[in-house]
């Protein structure tokens, strides 16, 4: 099958196949792509192109801005094939349905996804922040033998879409609940084997609200964004709150779950609590 870049010859000048990016995420049958500005007047051409490449791609959006606001939206703009943005997408043996501009979902996580779930025990009791859609849980509860899994969403959309998915893999052991974490967890009355903090931006607010729901021994998946030389300030986040909240803590590693720019990733530190 001819590339991308193969299939615009022609289509594109020289100035701006420099400025190609050829590279999309797929979710579902959606294929998001990036258009910069200097190829503004070339994007249907771009986006027709891709869809005719590829037989399971149906629509074709562009990033039309950043991910933004508490609810973590992100504007798309349709550029070519069907004229929606809800699809159902598969990863781990879960179907999870969405709409990829109101809610957060990063298909780059599926291999993030599978690794938390290898590393869950019978019978734990696990707590997941931001949980958007359910990625994190349904992954868990479909392929582990953890007893309860709390999952909490502030954005109204991803909770309902949640709650489908739920319903869709036919899971039994996830408990949704909607509104801010700060507020919801306290009302839960309960502590946990795990903890996983999928929000690397400004995460760190919310590690003391994390320490106070962890069991003796439980382990904290903690997200950050930051650069190959600052592995050390998101450790220093994490001490720095465990000694605010008077918990002893181990630091057991660092996984790059992704890069975000150059030299900078999505990173995860798992730490256990004493």
């Amino acid at each position: 099958m001819a590339t991308l870049k193969e299939s615009l010859k022609g289509k594109l000048t020289k100035k701006e196949f420099e400025n190609l990016v050829a590279s999309f995420d797929l979710i579902g049958d959606i294929a998001i792509i990036e258009i910069p500005v200097e190829l503004e007047k070339k994007e249907k051409i771009i986006a027709e192109t891709l869809l005719n490449l590829h037989k399971n791609i149906k629509v074709v959006v562009r990033k039309a801005g950043i991910h933004r606001g508490i609810y973590r939206r992100q504007k798309l703009k349709i550029l070519a094939g069907e004229r929606r943005k809800t699809t159902e997408y598969k990863e781990n043996n879960v179907r999870i349905k969405l709409h990829v501009e109101d809610v957060y979902f990063s298909p780059r996580l599926s291999t993030e996804r599978k690794r938390i779930a290898e590393s869950v025990k019978a019978g734990e009791e696990i707590l997941v922040m931001f949980s958007g859609v359910a990625p994190y849980p349904l992954v868990i509860s479909k392929n582990t033998k953890a007893k309860e899994i709390f999952a909490i969403e502030i954005n109204p959309i991803a909770y309902e879409f949640a709650e489908e998915n739920v319903k869709l893999n036919k899971l039994t052991n996830i408990k949704l609940f909607k509104g801010d974490v700060r507020m919801v967890i306290p009302t839960i009355k309960k502590k946990f084997d795990r903890i996983i903090m999928p929000l690397p931006l400004t995460g760190e607010n919310f590690l003391d609200i994390a320490l106070a729901a962890a069991k003796k021994k439980a382990i904290i998946h903690f997200y950050d964004f930051l650069k190959e030389d600052e592995f050390s300030l998101g450790k220093r986040k994490i001490l720095e709150s465990c000694k605010a909240a008077k918990r002893r803590c181990k630091i057991l590693k660092i996984v790059k779950a992704g890069q975000i720019k150059p030299r900078e990733y999505r990173v995860c530190i798992d730490f256990i609590i004493y």
